[in-house]
């Protein structure tokens, strides 16, 4: 009978041949049972992992997802109307049944605690989409207690967008539990009388345009970063450690200080009367009636932005330019390459896991940001993510303001994706 150790279990042979542990259990089943417990451990130790990521990523871009279609509003406040305005043409005022069963609504909803009423978020949801329908919402609701048939009239007499066919239209378009018009508001577009989506008036169109700009600035600022921080990269990377670190430690000290304070250091240096007008002036370069615009505008946006985040395109390059061995370079020259071409054929293609790095960093980072183009950005230099953080504190309009950051993130996972099919994700470093 044949033994074999493996690890502590002493392993032998059955009658029929088949290797066995020492109490018995068949080798084969015992690796799976090996093997699952192994996984159980692994899992187990990333569970708190993955708890935190469900819980502050996963769970509120999921929210932020359902928030730009979740259309409750009309549903809970006018079930009788809805069912009433089935059969609609569209064309002409409803009928005196429909006005009748929004009555009984309004009715019924005065009834309710003023916490449950639907007719608030009713009023603020039509306002979305036709400007006065809250105050008509609001002022028909206190009257109609007091309404009497014919109720097609008392409602004519209480606002005049119930006469308005275009609130009917908006009232059956949105009776649904769930609704694009967010997306339709959010790429620009309008439903028309027809219910077709069309442009809106050029006058109008704001998001399209945020968009291009974001994704260009976007652009810029890590073109820019590329430019600035791979020379500080490579002398960091050929200097002796302890003027490395010195250096490093400069590199880092935008971390160490307030994004507010940065953001306003720049508002002192840019300003008209500030630092940098200041001392063209001094030394005679332009006159008093001469200063520079430096902010308030996109360039301000760009030369702020490209100080805070450089430091995420240093670190990625510096990581991978510290382990590329000199000797690469001193082997390409005396093989006869000049300086330049042994720099472009042997050291640059060994540093672009490092660009590409810092690169995605920069790019996804700033794609979002929204507190110094806010600040130092004025109207030309604001981003997509100005408009969505005014819907969520100023205007209220969650589900707007979900639909944008949605085509946002969409957006940047194609981004993504297209970088991962063009370089791939696995050339990568980051340290």
């Amino acid at each position: 009978m044949a033994q074999a150790d493996a690890g502590n279990d002493e392993l032998t042979q059955d009658a029929s041949g088949r290797m066995v542990t020492a109490d018995g259990v068949p080798l084969k089943q015992s690796l799976k049972r090996a093997e699952r417990r192994r996984k159980f451990m692994a899992f187990g130790l990333v569970l708190p992992l993955l708890l935190f990521l469900l819980v502050v990523f996963i769970f509120p871009i999921g929210q932020m997802m359902w928030r730009s279609v979740d259309n409750p509003q009309v549903v809970n406040a006018l079930p009788q109307t809805l069912e009433a305005l089935q059969g609609w043409d569209g064309e002409e005022l409803p009928g005196e049944e429909v006005y009748a069963a929004l009555a009984a609504d309004f009715r019924r909803d005065m009834e309710r605690p003023r916490r449950d009423q639907f007719s608030g978020p009713l009023g603020v949801r039509l306002n979305y989409e036709l400007s006065a329908a809250r105050g008509a919402v609001a002022r028909t609701v206190r009257n109609v207690p007091d309404f009497e048939p014919p109720y097609k009239e008392a409602f004519l007499d209480s606002h005049r967008l119930w006469g308005d066919v275009e609130l009917w239209r908006v009232i059956e378009r949105e009776g649904r539990p769930l609704t694009g018009a967010y997306y339709v508001a959010a790429l620009d577009r309008q439903y028309d009388a027809d219910g077709n989506i069309v442009l809106r008036d050029e006058n109008r169109r704001i998001y399209i345009d945020l968009y291009l700009r974001t994704l260009g600035l976007s652009i810029t600022i890590t073109v820019l970063t590329i430019l600035l921080g791979f020379p500080i990269a490579y002398l960091m990377s050929i200097l002796p450690m302890r003027y490395s670190n010195l250096l490093m430690i400069f590199v880092l000290l935008p971390f160490w200080t307030s994004l507010l304070v940065r953001t306003t250091a720049w508002i002192v240096l840019l300003q008209q009367q500030g630092v940098i007008n200041e001392s063209l002036i001094a030394v005679g370069i332009i006159g008093e009636d001469g200063r520079f615009s430096l902010m308030y505008n996109m360039f301000g946006t760009i030369i702020a932005m490209t100080h805070i985040l450089l430091p995420f395109m240093v670190l990625p390059l510096y990581s991978v330019m510290r382990t590329i061995p000199p000797s690469y370079m001193r082997a390409a020259k005396s093989l006869g390459a000049t300086p330049f071409t042994a720099f472009r054929k042997v050291y640059l293609p060994q540093t672009l896991p490092g660009i590409g790095a810092g690169a995605v960093l920069v790019f996804i980072i700033s794609i979002g940001y929204y507190i110094t183009p806010a600040l130092v950005g004025g109207q030309s230099g604001r981003m997509i993510s100005n408009e969505i953080a005014r819907h969520m504190q100023q205007s209220l309009n969650w589900g707007l303001a979900a639909a944008l950051g949605t085509i946002l993130l969409i957006g940047v996972l194609v981004l993504y994706w297209a970088y991962n099919r063009l370089v791939g994700a696995d050339n990568l470093k980051l340290g």
